[in-house]
């Protein structure tokens, strides 16, 4: 009988004390709040921050240029950063996280190993993060307590994000919002070190106590043009994958709505849930992926009372009322990458009163053209005030261009915010004759 060959890539149980894995930064309050879970765990974990042009030309270097953009720069920071001379390759190794889904979210690990075999370094060991253990194996693991933590201070992060994003712009004291921000990651991070915080009881505590301390920051609200951002998850969220978007957005002196990673993790669950539903399955494995709905619709809720408290925040619909909003539009069979979500966030964002809508997209992205780009038209006949800009992201895409695209949008965005305040005006003249 044959042997198994073992994999040299393998992260086991034994690496877990002694080794540091490096990460692929995306949504940064989110994963500072995630490393902590991580590292309380027993993992050395960091996440990585170098960019600029060298991580993108490293990526393209190893990565076939026609693999997407997210790939190649996820790859590309993960091997500068190995070239970088910082960390002890004998003890340094690779999370990488593995969905399942129907595209590259599936070949990361894959991608990555080859990448890893043609770059010089064979013998990093790779640690994929996910639900299905895909590969199997007796690596190092993380459990499912730790997954819920885990998603738990994602949540506390997505709730930070917004709540900042909605005052930064009229703060009177500038950079009070994100000093605030800052506060939470802190005082958050030490109760998760302490096992705190992961109870119903504590999460709705806690949200009360965050937009109620928010709330108290002193603002002048003049009228601001307001954009939302959607898009394939990576790039959406990413500075180094979207050109530090918000931070651009912030120099035009807009209000950024971006909804949150507990969207797209319900909306994971929910295609589980709709494919049983639609092409059948194990009863078993619906019965726990509604459960599990269940679960995080108490915490969207948590975080939408929270937020609801205060009139002066606007609070994320309910997910399942969300996911309703693109009926009639777009099925939710759609449900490759992104799917059907870009077009219910888009919706949604026109009904909160955040018109101007950037779809983030990897050049040559299949799903998010056809269920983001695509589904423009159609969003614009049942919204009129849609001003919804698609703009491409890839190694060979100029930033003026993508710049240039924006402010286009916004000067338009522009035009129709003067003109309603302009009707208010002669409204509040006409009342006071």
């Amino acid at each position: 009988m044959a042997k198994k060959q073992t994999d040299p890539f393998v992260f086991t149980k034994e690496m877990k004390k002694d080794y540091k894995l490096l990460i692929p930064n995306m949504a940064t309050v989110q994963f500072k709040l995630l490393t902590t879970v991580l590292n309380k765990a027993g993992f050395n974990v960091e996440v990585l921050h170098n960019g600029g042009k060298q991580v993108a030309d490293t990526g393209l270097k190893y990565v076939h240029n026609d693999t997407c953009y997210p790939a190649l720069l996820v790859i590309g920071q993960m091997i500068d950063a190995l070239n970088s001379g910082k960390y002890d390759l004998k003890k340094t190794a690779l999370m990488i996280s593995q969905t399942g889904g129907g595209c590259r979210a599936s070949n990361y690990l894959y991608l990555l190993k080859k990448a890893l075999v043609k770059a010089g370094y064979p013998n990093i060991p790779v640690m994929p993060l996910n639900f299905a253990d895909i590969l199997g194996g007796e690596g190092a693991k993380v459990s499912l307590f730790e997954y819920r933590k885990g998603l738990i201070a994602t949540c506390y992060g997505d709730l930070l994000v917004l709540l900042r994003n909605q005052i930064r712009p009229y703060e009177i004291q500038k950079g009070e919002s994100d000093k605030l921000l800052d506060s939470w990651v802190k005082r958050l991070q030490k109760m998760f070190y302490a096992d705190k915080g992961y109870s119903m009881k504590e999460i709705r505590s806690n949200f009360k106590i965050i937009a109620d301390e928010f709330a108290k920051i002193k603002v002048n609200r003049v009228p601001k043009v307001k954009v939302g951002i959607v898009g394939e998850i990576y790039v959406k969220f990413c500075p180094l994958g979207n050109n530090n978007l918000e931070d651009f957005l912030a120099t035009q002196d807009c209000e950024v709505m971006m909804p949150g990673l507990l969207g797209f993790m319900m909306y994971c669950v929910e295609n589980s849930i709709i494919t049983y539903e639609l092409y059948g399955g194990s009863k078993l494995t619906y019965q726990i992926y509604k459960i599990v709905d269940k679960y995080l619709a108490k915490i969207d809720m948590a975080m939408i009372d929270a937020v609801s408290a205060h009139p002066e925040f606007t609070a994320p619909s309910p997910f399942h009322e969300m996911k309703d909003m693109s009926n009639g539009i777009i099925g939710h069979g759609c449900k490759m990458g992104e799917g059907w979500l870009l077009t219910s966030e888009m919706v949604e964002l026109c009904e909160k009163g955040y018109n101007n809508i950037i779809c983030a997209q990897p050049f040559g992205c299949l799903p998010n053209h056809v269920c983001g780009k695509g589904m423009i038209r159609k969003i614009s006949e049942t919204h009129p005030n849609a001003n919804i800009v698609p703009i491409d992201y890839d190694p060979g895409a100029s930033r003026v261009n993508q710049e240039n695209r924006i402010k286009l949008m916004l000067s338009i965005a522009k035009e129709q915010l003067d003109k309603q305040n302009t009707e208010i005006s002669a409204e509040k003249e006409l009342q006071t004759v």
